[in-house]
C-alpha cells in the first residue's frame, strides 16, 4: 500500500517538473522571438578594455574564472592594436602643423630681409637724395623769381615737403648739442638690473607710440603745407604745425639716445645678462591682419637695433682712441644680441602661427603687400613718396633715428684737412652708390614679387571718385596698353585738386583687409549690378594706432 502511494507520488512530481519544463522552454522560445535579429553584425564582437565578450553565455550566468586571470589582461595589452588611418585627418593636420613650424623661419627670414632693405633705402635717402633734392628746390626758389615767371608755381608739392624736412633736420640737430650725452650715461649707469631692464622696455613702447603720432605730425605739417589755399594768410597755419614736427623730431630724437644709452651701459657692464633687457614677447589671439602689423614691427624695431649697435660700436670706439683691438671684444656681443633677436622672432612667429592655424604662406602676402608699396611709389600718379609709405606701413620714421646718427658720428669722428674733407665726400659718394643699387634691386624684386601675387592690374587702376554715378571707364580703371606708357621713375605731373572726400587710396591697403558685413550696390549704366565690399578696416589705418602689433582695445 505505502508502495503504491509512493509510486503515486513520483509519477505526480515526473509530471509537474514535465509540464514546468515545458512551460520553461515555451518562455525561452517566446524570447527568441522576440528578440530582434541582428544580422551579421551579431557575429562581430566589440573590442572593450582588451577583453572579447563571449559568443555565449551559460544557462547560469557565472562567467569561468580564467577570463578574469591576469595573464589574459596581460597578453591583451601587449597584442592590442590600432589603425591610424581611422582618423587620417585629424594625424594629417597635426603633421602639417609640424610642418608649417619647420618652414616659419626660412619664410619669416625672407619676408624681414627685404623689409630690412626697404627700411634701409628709406633710411639712406635722408642723408643722400634728401640733401640733393632740398638744394634743386632751394634753386628754383631762388632763381624762379628772376627768370620772370611769377605766375607759375614757385615749388612744386614734393618740393615743399623736401624743404620742410630738411629745415627740421638742420634746427633738431643744433638742439640736439644742447643734450648732454655723458650725463645722461652716468644716470643711467647707476641704477640696477631690473630698473634699467623696466626702463628699456618702457622706452619701447614710448617708441611705439611716438611713431604712431609723429607720422600724423609729419602728415599734418605736409598736407597744409601743400593744400591749395584761396588767401595767402591762410599760409600762416604752417608756422604751428612747422614747430610741432620739429618738436616731435626733437623729442623722438633723444628717446632713442636714451635707449642707445642703456643699451652702451649693457654692453660695458661685466654682468652679461644686461643684454637680455632686448628680448621680449606678448603671446596671445592673433588674426592675419594682426600678425602683419606685428611682422612690420618687427622689421622695424631689427632695423632700429642694428642701428642701436652701430652707435654703441662708435662710442666705445672713441672712448678707446679707435684702437681695432677693441672692436673684436665688442664683436661677441653684437653677435650675440643679434643672434638671439632672430631666435625670439622665430620662435615667437613659429608659436602664434601655430596656436591661430595661420599658414606660413601668408608672409609671402605680406612681402608682396610691401613689394606693392614700393612699385606704386614709383608711379607717374603716384600721391606720397616712398619713405612716407615706409614710415605708415611699418611705424618707422627716419629722421629722428637719422638725427642721432648725425650726432653721434659728428661728435666721435674728427674731420681735419684737405684729407679728411676728401674721405668725407668719397664716403658720400660710397652712400649714394649704395643707395641706387640698392633701389635698383629692390625695384626688380618687388615687380616681381607684385607679378607672383597677381596683383599688377592695379597697378594701372584709375584713382577712384566720389561721385554716385560712375561710368564705365572709372570703373574698371584704365586699360593696360594706356597703363604700360607711364613710366616708374618719371616726375608726377600735377594732376587736377581733389577734395578730401575723394583722394586717391592706395590699392595695397585693401589688400589682406578683413572684410565687412555693409556693401555698396551701384547700379551701371547697362543695368547690371555692381557690389563693392567695403573692408572694415585696412592695414593702414590699424598699423597708425597699433605699431605694436595688438590692438588697443
Amino acid at each position: 500500500m505505502a508502495d503504491s502511494v509512493a509510486a503515486g507520488l513520483g509519477e505526480e512530481k515526473e509530471a509537474e517538473s514535465g509540464e514546468s519544463g515545458e512551460k520553461e522552454r515555451e518562455k525561452r522560445a517566446a524570447c527568441g522571438a522576440a528578440r530582434p535579429d541582428t544580422g551579421s553584425g551579431a557575429s562581430e564582437q566589440t573590442e572593450t578594455l582588451g577583453f572579447y565578450e563571449r559568443k555565449a553565455k551559460k544557462a547560469d550566468g557565472r562567467r569561468s574564472v580564467s577570463d578574469l586571470s591576469l595573464v589574459r589582461f596581460v597578453s591583451a595589452e601587449l597584442t592590442r592594436g590600432y589603425f591610424l588611418e581611422h582618423n587620417e585627418a585629424k594625424y594629417t593636420e597635426r603633421r602639417e602643423r609640424v610642418y608649417t613650424c619647420l618652414r616659419i623661419p626660412r619664410e619669416l627670414e625672407k619676408l624681414m630681409v627685404f623689409g630690412f632693405f626697404l627700411c634701409l633705402d628709406a633710411f639712406l635717402y635722408v642723408f643722400t637724395l634728401l640733401p640733393l633734392r632740398v638744394l634743386l628746390a632751394l634753386i628754383r626758389l631762388l632763381t624762379l623769381p628772376c627768370c620772370g615767371l611769377s605766375g607759375s608755381r614757385l615749388l612744386q608739392p614734393a618740393q615743399v615737403c623736401d624743404v620742410l624736412k630738411g629745415f627740421i633736420m638742420v634746427l633738431c640737430y643744433f638742439m640736439m648739442h644742447y643734450v648732454d650725452y655723458s650725463m645722461m650715461y652716468h644716470l643711467i649707469r647707476g641704477q640696477s638690473v631690473i630698473k634699467l631692464y623696466i626702463i628699456y622696455n618702457m622706452l619701447e613702447v614710448a617708441d611705439r607710440l611716438f611713431s604712431s603720432f609723429g607720422q600724423d605730425i609729419l602728415d599734418a605739417l605736409y598736407w597744409t603745407a601743400t593744400e591749395p589755399k584761396e588767401r595767402k594768410r591762410a599760409h600762416i597755419g604752417v608756422i604751428p604745425h612747422f614747430f610741432m614736427a620739429v618738436l616731435y623730431v626733437f623729442l623722438h630724437a633723444i628717446l632713442i639716445m636714451v635707449q642707445a644709452t642703456t643699451l652702451n651701459v649693457a654692453f660695458n657692464s661685466h654682468n652679461k645678462s644686461l643684454l637680455t633687457i632686448m628680448m621680449g614677447s606678448v603671446f596671445k589671439k592673433f588674426e592675419k591682419n594682426n600678425l602683419f602689423q606685428m611682422s612690420n614691427s618687427d622689421i622695424k624695431e631689427r632695423f632700429t637695433n642694428y642701428v642701436l649697435l652701430l652707435i654703441v660700436c662708435l662710442r666705445n670706439m672713441e672712448q678707446f682712441s679707435w684702437n681695432p683691438d677693441h672692436l673684436w671684444v665688442l664683436f661677441p656681443d653684437v653677435c650675440m644680441v643679434i643672434a638671439s633677436e632672430i631666435a625670439v622672432d622665430v620662435v615667437k612667429h613659429a608659436f602664434i602661427t601655430k596656436f591661430n592655424d595661420i599658414p606660413a604662406d601668408v608672409y609671402g602676402e605680406y612681402r608682396a603687400s610691401l613689394a606693392f608699396d614700393l612699385v606704386s611709389s614709383r608711379q607717374k600718379n603716384a600721391y606720397t613718396d616712398y619713405s612716407d609709405s615706409v614710415s605708415r606701413r611699418m611705424g618707422f620714421i627716419p629722421l629722428p633715428l637719422a638725427l642721432l646718427l648725425i650726432r653721434v658720428v659728428t661728435s666721435s669722428v674728427k674731420v681735419q684737412g684737405a684729407l679728411g674733407f676728401a674721405c668725407v665726400v668719397l664716403f658720400y659718394l660710397g652712400m649714394i652708390t649704395l643707395k641706387v643699387l640698392n633701389s635698383i634691386v629692390l625695384l626688380g624684386k618687388s615687380c616681381v614679387y607684385v607679378k607672383e601675387a597677381n596683383m599688377e592690374e592695379k597697378l594701372f587702376q584709375s584713382p577712384p571718385s566720389a561721385s554716385p554715378c560712375l561710368s564705365d571707364s572709372s570703373l574698371l580703371g584704365e586699360s593696360a596698353d594706356e597703363g604700360a606708357s607711364a613710366s616708374i621713375i618719371t616726375q608726377p605731373s600735377h594732376q587736377p585738386e581733389y577734395t578730401a572726400s575723394n583722394l586717391p587710396t592706395s590699392e595695397s591697403d585693401q589688400f589682406l583687409t578683413t572684410p565687412d558685413e555693409s556693401e555698396e550696390k551701384i547700379l551701371t549704366q547697362d543695368g547690371t549690378e555692381l557690389v563693392h565690399r567695403a573692408p572694415k578696416k585696412d592695414l593702414l589705418e590699424i598699423d597708425r594706432f597699433t605699431i605694436c602689433g595688438n590692438r588697443i582695445d
